[in-house]
């Protein structure tokens, strides 16, 4: 299978090659005007860089490099100082941040000092720290950025590890059990001022992982099917950095070796993305930079088009400026392989720019009559069709477990209107110098729907383009004009999903929920239950019962919840039951989480991979099906009528019994406790639309609701449902009910 993949990449490589040779010489429109030759010169450039940067993924793919976490004794474990950086994020989220890193696993936990490193000195953010027994470092005038922030925080600290993390990470309790030991033979030799003939690390960074849906799986209806966008980069791409000991360092859920930051003079200022330029720098100090490939913090990821735009346009723009600060094409301190690595990464933000140029390239012929490329459909087919399709193939086989390649050109898409400026004025020296932090919260401001007015143009260019080429052509017409027929149907599909994306769906959901298989014990009214959790958020949670319980809305009930690590206790009301296979599921919303509990019912909820949100693409979803999936989501209404029955949060119980009203016989079908169903009618309800019906020596007093004619069954609301419950009689009844299930 290896030689396989090999042949495979060679043969893609060779056509390749052939095919952009040809380009060049032969389909430059040399004797048209300038906008058309300057426009086809660019074009072909952008075929080059895209050709570029997908065979440096394969080439460091190939180089297979398996990073092996040591074992090591637990009392070999180092010092470590955790810097938790914050410059105007909500206190709230930051303390989720701050009260994770204080469960932190570690042999001795007097060994790892925690410090909040705050730019904004706010005395809410010190409250904080102090109530949860870590350090604070406030900062006021701090003109250097997150760097200004972190040098501070080093310049006060002295552990030979540092930890980072951004504010909104919440790390896994194993984090540093996870990144700590791949240092300890280092730290020890550095200690005793011997030499270390292995290769010095310099950072071990974890994968950037996210609790929430972001934009492209939450908008695009793809929460179930695909990866986070990040995770390509992130499980992948940073991986495959290993092979060149360049792993890039993302900011967050990152160990430090401190001799490292120290030996290239502390964390850039001169850029607004301190940790990639802090790792090229420990590459050119003789450092290697390694990534792991399991998860160990979480964050919360922008939902909404203009918050992440913003980001991408500060990471755009500070790996362009600090590729030019480190001199990465160039740079006689970093290995071939490295600059490989950062060559790619500066490459990867052109591809924006290459992406208008390929929309635009089949519109321009078709709309405008700009010919930018010159060839007749056969030479194309000859040329062209062997690299693309083999480059597919090769580029399948890379990123196969988190994305295809249409997806990441829809991604692409999405961004190029919004960032080839911002990146092109950075690349001409033009630099954004204020420091944003990425908002984090939902914008569902009606100005976000402006954003989808580029690809709207771009859409109706393209299908007019589409049409007005193709109208009035039949047979072979149409096949000679396949090619550019193909790239703009192409295009409008990739423009669909950007503008849905741009429309995005409402976000219902205020917190996050996470799947969660656990015992639980509630109670109600001196009574408790054992059942099982389903999942959890912040303002709510759903458990399943063998069994109906009887648990009105008017009654609180109180939750105990329990994993290996945490305990908590928090109070709430049920607002649903669902009935399913072989047990019956509760949402209950909080009304309260035991004050002394709080801590540990955050770590209950996030020390944990929410696992509602895939790891890996769904390999039988299509590009096809998931616009299929848009519109049918977008545009059909699934809504049906609910009856009152099925209205009320208490469990459905099928009794079948036969009872006895007035002296006819019935049959007492099911109850939900707030509604009974009976065959037939007990009385006509246009003469009696209530009746007083004795069941098990109790009065109940049932008020007409509806009658189905086609089951001939009618419908009964219990009206003195509140005196009933304060029976101990009808206490005894709702058991025998649960007993006969």
């Amino acid at each position: 299978m290896k030689k396989l993949k090999n042949l495979l990449y060679i043969a893609a490589f060779a056509t390749t090659v052939f095919y952009l040779t040809w380009r060049l010489f032969a389909t430059i429109p040399w004797h048209d005007s300038w906008f058309a030759l300057i426009f086809g010169i660019l074009l072909w450039l952008s075929e080059v860089v895209s050709a570029i940067t997908g065979y440096i993924l394969i080439l460091n793919k190939q180089k297979n490099f398996e990073l092996k976490k040591p074992e090591i004794s637990y009392d070999r474990y180092p010092d470590v100082d955790v810097l938790i950086a914050t410059h105007n994020e909500d206190p709230d989220l930051l303390y989720k941040t701050i009260n994770a890193c204080t469960y932190l696993d570690y042999p001795d936990k007097s060994k790892v000092r925690i410090f909040v490193c705050d730019d904004t000195n706010r005395p809410a953010v010190a409250k904080i720290a102090e109530e949860l027994g870590v350090g604070y470092f406030g900062l006021s005038d701090n003109k250097d950025a997150k760097s200004g922030n972190y040098n501070n925080a080093l310049s006060k600290t002295s552990a030979p590890l540092v930890a980072t993390f951004d504010a909104d990470m919440i790390p896994y309790r194993e984090f540093l059990m996870e990144a700590v030991p791949y240092f300890i033979e280092q730290v020890e030799a550095y200690e005793r001022g011997d030499k270390y003939d292995k290769p010095k690390i310099g950072l071990i960074q974890t994968p950037q992982s996210f609790y929430n849906a972001d934009i492209f799986q939450y908008n695009l209806f793809s929460e179930e099917t695909l990866p986070n966008e990040q995770d390509f980069f992130s499980k992948e791409i940073n991986v495959f950095n290993n092979a060149r000991g360049a792993a890039v360092y993302t900011g967050s859920n990152t160990v430090i070796f401190r001799k490292a930051i120290e030996d290239v003079g502390g964390f850039p200022t001169d850029t607004i993305t301190e940790d990639f330029e802090l790792g090229v720098r420990m590459n050119a100090a003789g450092y290697v930079n390694y990534s792991t490939k399991r998860p160990m913090a979480s964050g919360l990821t922008p939902t909404d088009l203009k918050s992440v735009i913003k980001q991408r346009v500060r990471w755009g723009r500070g790996v362009i400026k600090s590729s030019y600060n480190m001199n990465v094409f160039f740079n006689k301190n970093l290995t071939k392989g490295q600059r490989l690595v950062y060559i790619n990464g500066y490459l990867y933000w052109w591809s924006f720019f290459r992406r208008l140029l390929y929309i635009l390239a089949p519109i321009l012929y078709t709309v405008f009559h700009v010919r930018v490329v010159v060839s007749n459909i056969w030479l194309l087919f000859f040329f062209w069709l062997p690299s693309y399709a083999l480059t597919r193939l090769s580029m399948r086989e890379v990123s196969k477990e988190y994305r295809t390649q249409v997806w990441g050109e829809i991604v692409e898409t999405i961004f190029a209107p919004y960032l080839v400026i911002p990146l092109m004025m950075e690349s001409f020296g033009i630099s954004e110098k204020k420091f944003k932090v990425t908002r984090k919260g939902n914008d569902s401001s009606w100005t976000l729907y402006l954003y989808a007015i580029p690809y709207a143009v771009l859409w109706l260019l393209a299908m007019y383009g589409l049409v007005t080429f193709n109208y009035g052509k039949f047979g072979s017409e149409l096949f000679y004009g396949s090619i550019i027929s193909f790239w703009l149907f192409y295009h409008i599909v990739n423009l669909t999903f950007a503008i849905f994306c741009a429309i995005g769906r409402p976000l219902y959901r205020g917190s996050e929920r996470f799947p969660v298989d656990e015992p639980m014990t509630i109670e109600v009214d001196n009574d408790s239950y054992q059942v099982r959790v389903c999942d959890i958020s912040e303002t709510g949670i759903s458990f399943s019962s063998n069994l109906p319980l009887y648990l009105p809305k008017t009654k609180e009930i109180t939750l105990h919840l329990q994993s290996r690590d945490y305990r908590a206790r928090a109070k709430g009301h049920v607002v649903r039951v669902a009935v399913g296979e072989k047990c019956w599921r509760y949402g209950v919303q909080f009304t309260e989480v035991n004050p002394a509990d709080i801590r540990e019912f955050y770590q209950y909820i996030y020390d944990r991979i929410n696992h509602n949100l895939p790891t890996h693409k769904d390999s039988w979803m299509t590009t096809w099906d998931d616009l299929l999936e848009n519109f049918n989501r977008r545009f059909q209404s699934n809504e049906r009528p609910v009856s009152a029955y099925d209205q009320i949060a208490l469990p459905k119980v099928r009794l079948n019994e036969d009872v006895e009203y007035n002296g006819t016989k019935r049959q007492l079908r099911k109850t939900n406790y707030y509604y009974m169903t009976f065959s037939g009618q007990l009385e006509k309800p246009r003469r009696k639309p209530i009746v007083d019906f004795i069941y098990h020596d109790m009065f109940f007093k049932l008020a007409f609701v509806s009658y189905d004619i086609d089951r001939d069954e009618s419908l009964y609301q219990v009206v003195n449902l509140p005196a009933l419950e304060k029976l101990p009689a009808f206490k005894a009844l709702a058991n025998e009910w649960r007993e006969k299930v």
